[in-house]
C-alpha cells in the first residue's frame, strides 16, 4: 500500500490513507521497522509517528486520524500531524474547512495558506486528573527538580495536557538545561502515570518563545505541536508571555494563540508533503 511522506514544521510523518480500506491495519512491530531511522523507507530520519486516516467514526467529522508513535504505540494527539491530515483531506475535496476526529476529540481545522493550516485545539485540560498525574497538586507550578535540592538546574515547570501530558520548564540557557539528558528521565518521572512529553521553553519576549520538545515515545523532534500549544499555556500561566505567541522550534515556526473568550488554543503552522512511497 502506498503512503506519504509528509512533515509539520519539521516533525516527520509516514502517512496511510485508509479511508477507502478498512482492512488496513497496523501493529507494533510494523510501526517500528517502518518508523525507525535508516529503514529502507523512510531514510535516515526516519518518521516521528505513523499516521493512518482514516473515515471518522462521528458523523460530525470528515475523517479521523490514528496516531502510532516511533515506539509502536498509539498515543490520542499529535498537533503538526492534525495539519497535515487536515491539509490532505481539503486538498482532496478543494475545501477550506474540516472537522476531523481523533482520540482526543474534535478538532475544527482551516486552510489560512497553500501549506498552512489552523487548528482550533480546544480548551487545555488544568486539572492534575486531567493531565495525569499521580496526586493532587496545582500544575501551575508543580513540585519536580533536577538537580541539587537546594539549587536545582530546572524546577517550577508547568502541567499541561494537550490531549497528551506535557511538562513544561522554562529555561534560559538550552545546554545548561540539556533537554536530551532532562527528557527521558522526567518522562519516566513517577508523577506521570502516562509518561509525559517535556518542554524546554525559553521566553524571548511576551510574544516570542524558543522551544525544544523531548516527545514520549520518540525522543527529541525538530517540532511539537501540542507541546508548542502546552509551552504557551504554561507560560501564560506563569505570566511568562501574552496570549499571542510565535514559537520557534528546530524545524521552524508555529503561531499559537490561547484564546481568552473561549478558552481554546488555536495552532496555525506550516505543512509539506515531501513524497510517495510504494511499499
Amino acid at each position: 500500500m502506498k503512503f506519504l511522506i509528509m512533515n509539520g514544521a519539521g516533525n516527520r510523518f509516514a502517512v496511510f490513507d485508509a479511508r477507502d480500506n478498512p482492512g488496513f491495519a497496523l501493529n507494533e512491530a510494523r510501526v517500528i521497522a517502518l518508523a525507525k531511522p535508516g529503514s529502507s523507507t523512510m531514510g535516515p530520519k526516519g518518521a516521528d509517528q505513523v499516521i493512518v486516516l482514516r473515515k471518522p467514526k462521528d458523523p460530525s467529522a470528515h475523517a479521523f486520524m490514528e496516531i502510532w508513535n516511533q515506539k509502536g504505540f498509539e498515543v490520542d494527539a499529535c498537533g503538526n500531524a492534525t495539519r497535515c491530515m487536515a491539509w490532505l483531506y481539503l486538498r482532496d475535496q478543494e475545501a477550506t474547512n474540516m472537522v476531523l476526529q481523533t482520540k482526543a476529540g474534535l478538532l475544527k481545522c482551516k486552510q489560512t495558506g497553500p501549506f498552512q493550516i489552523a487548528v482550533d485545539m480546544g480548551p487545555p485540560r488544568l486539572d492534575w486528573e486531567q493531565v495525569p498525574l499521580a496526586e493532587a497538586m496545582h500544575t501551575h507550578h508543580i513540585d519536580v527538580k533536577v538537580g541539587p535540592i537546594d539549587n536545582p538546574v530546572l524546577s517550577n515547570p508547568g502541567a499541561v495536557s494537550m490531549g497528551n501530558p506535557h511538562c513544561v520548564f522554562f529555561v534560559e540557557d538550552f545546554e545548561k538545561a540539556r533537554p536530551e539528558k532532562v527528557g527521558p528521565m522526567i518522562e519516566f518521572h513517577p508523577l506521570f502515570p502516562e509518561q509525559a512529553n517535556v518542554g524546554f521553553a525559553r521566553v524571548d519576549s511576551s510574544e516570542k518563545m524558543r522551544l525544544k520538545v523531548w516527545e514520549r515515545g520518540v525522543g527529541m523532534t525538530l517540532a511539537c505541536g501540542t507541546g508548542a500549544c502546552a509551552a504557551v499555556v504554561a507560560a501564560v500561566r506563569q505570566s511568562r508571555t501574552g496570549r499571542k505567541v510565535e514559537v520557534e522550534v528546530d524545524g521552524g515556526t508555529l503561531w499559537i494563540e490561547w484564546r481568552e473568550a473561549d478558552n481554546h488554543v488555536i495552532m496555525t503552522g506550516p505543512v509539506e508533503l515531501e513524497r510517495e512511497v510504494d511499499v
